[in-house]
């Protein structure tokens, strides 16, 4: 039996079963988990109804089921069975139901009741006292799987917050009714020795402090529970308290449950989740696929736990292509494609009795020359693989924006390909000094965006953010700028990272403003971007080279007014900052973090689309260029 919340919080479970308000749950182990998948990767999706419905269901995520929105139009795609098909499949005479309060649920489920696979739907309409007597009577009478779904902390959140007396009601009589559907489960199987019974009790998603189901990859949108009436082997983090940073992302998840219900039914494993049967003696998770430096791999990587004994197996696309040592945990996958493009493949990992699987995209690329042109009109230039950073040219020099406040550390993948690979910088703007200001600056001999004099110029660097992009939720986060960013029409320009690992370039008069929007980039992966601006053509053209979402380009009209006004506040460029280097602490609902620099270079001229390319391509410095 599969029972899910909506509304109902980790923490809030667990002080109930703390306070005595939920006895029915006391023998059930509660461990917090996730969903949403994976932030700036394919996998994400918004922490809402509908695509957490459809997780649960699927065991996958909605690249891979399809619903995005609460909508009533949404439908699971037809090639991605739920837990229901499958068993159906596996046993067309077992009877399965489900009952649901939310109205949205029913429609998601309407392929299955068509097939058969369920055959017994209750569409409650958020009546969850109907919810109780209907899967109660369903256990009851011997169906092999039941889904019960309630609602009312859900709608009590919404309307009244999470620390109100009508949730903590909601949430009292929920429980009660829970504890009712556990123990018509118990004494069925008291009075059958054959029945063993399986109890999941989850939420389809998490509610920030308001109450509200924002959709957003925020920790506490993610945060969901799993609770069972079994140990469940691979389950972590029992008793514990939900991590507020990417370690919740190493716990279970929503699509551990699909695999996790059919193991308990019987069904032979060899499904395409992303997620693993939580019974499993070995634990894979943290699967990510990220570009390779040569644009011509993908590289693999995951976590393993418990049972270790096994070889790991890579297949793609379905077909075996490595058997890998005991333990392993990273391979890579060498792509052999004809020609430049985005090549998408499903990969499976198996080890022992863990099985789960992921989407991967490459931008691939043909190895390819950088351009020689490229040392016409540089005019700065920061390798950044040294500390201090020096400026090849000699013509600007870059320290943090505080000597109190240096936040500047070296790292060593720099993303760029042997014998290239060096260090990288990263700036890491929660190192502050006692007024908040943090970031690197970049300060210029002469300052080509404010010289009347320049009739273009191209500012590019690599640049990669943290795993999640979380500098980007809320207000957004500054990568580079010389503006005060508390308005994009402020006087000057900046290029900043929003909710989704969205890449934005804009620029201002102090009155008026120009926007370049929707780039994105891949979270925790090295990407080249550039800013080109054409005053005398009146133009900006924002690029974004992406290892897996490819060359994206995007440009905006300038007014004379803006032109003027490039050079912003003229106390130079900053990094991970804006241009007073107090972003951060006039917005802290922008995160601070890390964000990771390579290559930053300054031309007084327009680059052109294949000369930005070739940087791209070719993943090699701009001193493999100089003498």
């Amino acid at each position: 039996m599969v029972i899910q919340i909506d509304g109902l919080t980790h923490a809030t479970l667990r002080e109930a079963i703390a306070a005595g308000r939920a006895p029915g749950l006391l023998g059930l182990t509660v461990a917090p988990a996730w969903t949403g998948g994976r932030n700036g990767t394919l996998s994400e999706q918004r922490t809402t109804a509908g695509p957490g419905w459809a997780s649960l269901l699927t065991g996958t995520w909605a690249n891979r089921h399809g619903v995005h929105w609460d909508t009533s139009d949404e439908r699971i795609d037809a090639s991605t069975p739920t837990f229901f098909a499958l068993a159906h499949s596996n046993n067309p005479v077992a009877k399965m139901s489900a009952v649901t309060s939310n109205p949205l649920y029913p429609t998601l489920l309407a392929a299955d009741v068509q097939s058969g696979a369920i055959a017994t739907a209750v569409d409650c309409a958020s009546d969850d006292a109907c919810v109780t007597q209907r899967a109660t009577t369903a256990v009851l009478a011997g169906d092999t799987l039941v889904l019960a779904q309630f609602g009312a902390p859900a709608i009590a959140a919404a309307r009244e917050g999470l620390r109100s007396s009508g949730y903590d009601a909601a949430v009292d009589a929920t429980m009660a009714s829970v504890g009712a559907l556990i123990a018509s489960a118990n004494r069925r199987q008291s009075n059958d020795a054959k029945d063993d019974w399986l109890i999941i009790v989850t939420a389809g998603y998490g509610l920030d402090g308001y109450g509200s189901a924002s959709g957003l990859q925020l920790a506490e949108n993610k945060t969901i529970f799993i609770a069972s009436n079994k140990a469940l082997a691979s389950e972590p983090g029992v008793g514990a308290d939900a991590p507020k940073d990417d370690g919740l992302t190493r716990l279970a998840a929503t699509t551990d449950i699909a695999p996790t219900v059919l193991r308990q039914l019987g069904v032979a494993p060899g499904q395409d989740f992303e997620g693993i049967a939580l019974q499993s003696r070995t634990s894979l998770r943290e699967l990510t696929a990220v570009t390779g430096a040569d644009k011509g791999s993908i590289v693999l990587s995951w976590m393993l736990g418990g049972d270790l004994t096994a070889p790991v197996h890579v297949l793609r696309d379905g077909k075996q292509v490595a058997t890998l040592p005991a333990g392993t945990t990273v391979y890579t996958d060498a792509i052999v494609a004809a020609s430049d493009g985005v090549y998408s493949y499903r990969y499976t990992l198996v080890a022992g009795e863990a099985r789960a699987s992921l989407s991967a995209q490459i931008a691939y690329v043909k190895p390819a020359t950088l351009a020689p042109t490229l040392r016409n009109g540089l005019t700065n230039y920061h390798p950044l693989d040294a500390l201090p950073a020096l400026d090849v040219l000699g013509a600007s020099t870059l320290a943090p924006r505080a000597a109190d406040a240096d936040g500047g550390t070296l790292v060593a993948d720099d993303g760029f390909m042997a014998p290239y690979a060096a260090k990288a910088l990263r700036v890491d703007s929660r190192v502050k000094n006692a007024n908040g200001t943090a970031g690197y600056r970049l300060m210029q001999t002469g300052d080509i965006t404010a010289n009347p004099a320049v009739s273009a110029f191209t500012i590019g660097f690599w640049v990669r953010t943290d795993a999640s992009c979380s500098q980007g939720v809320s207000n957004g986060g500054t990568v580079l700028g010389n503006k005060n960013y508390d308005s994009g029409s402020n006087a000057g320009l900046v290029i900043s990272v929003w909710a989704s690992c969205e890449l934005r370039f804009n620029a201002g008069s102090g009155g008026t403003r120009a926007d370049s929007n929707g780039y994105t980039l891949s979270a925790g992966q090295w990407a080249y971007v550039a800013m080109v601006v054409d005053k005398a053509g009146l133009k900006m053209t924002g690029y974004v080279f992406d290892p897996v979402k490819g060359a994206q380009t995007g440009s905006t009209a300038l007014t004379t007014a803006i032109t003027a006004q490039l050079g912003g506040l003229g106390n130079g460029l900053s990094l991970n900052e804006d241009g007073t280097g107090l972003y951060y602490q006039r917005w802290s609902a922008s995160p601070r973090g890390a964000m990771d620099f390579n290559d930053l270079a300054l031309w007084n001229r327009a680059l052109t689309a294949d000369e930005l390319a070739s940087i791209f391509k070719t993943a090699k410095p701009l001193s493999s260029l100089i003498p």
